[in-house]
């Protein structure tokens, strides 16, 4: 399920956006920066400030996250089935170590989202579909020159 294409638009990503619902299907979104692929089917995600996000995953753990690559202004939306990991289960200490690699530390968490994905879809700017003879390597200049990078 998640291909190296998609592994790439992840390990390029700064921060990704998980979707959530409460039991009485109130929305959440919440920006979330540390994350990972991990395996083939799943994403981590450490639990930072996440009180509602955990309250509504306990609740409804049907998610969406998504993520994009803010130069190329490329990405992906995963759809899938999340639980919360704590310490107690048999892959924590795999997940939190991938994790505390990716964020060397800086971030304390005692729990993790991880999100078995079931969908994905590519997502792209919509510049792209209007101006179709536009070329990454042009989009990143323009992005670039946009955030005044």
């Amino acid at each position: 399920m998640l291909n190296k294409e998609i592994k790439e638009y992840i390990d390029r990503s700064v921060l990704c956006w998980l979707a959530t619902a409460s039991s009485d299907n109130v929305p959440n979104v919440s920006p979330k920066e540390a994350f990972k692929a991990f395996g083939d089917d799943s994403i981590i995600i450490a639990n930072i400030a996440s009180p509602q996000t955990i309250k509504n995953i306990k609740e409804n753990n049907q998610v969406c996250l998504s993520f994009i690559e803010v130069f190329v202004q490329k990405g992906f939306q995963l759809k899938g089935i999340a639980e919360i990991i704590t310490e107690e289960h048999e892959e924590y200490k795999a997940m939190k170590n991938s994790l505390e690699e990716f964020t060397q530390g800086a971030f304390p968490f005692k729990s993790i989202t991880r999100i078995k994905v079931e969908k994905v879809k590519k997502i792209i700017a919509p510049s792209y579909k209007l101006f179709p003879d536009i070329s990454e390597e042009e989009k990143i200049v323009e992005a670039k020159k946009s955030y005044g990078v």
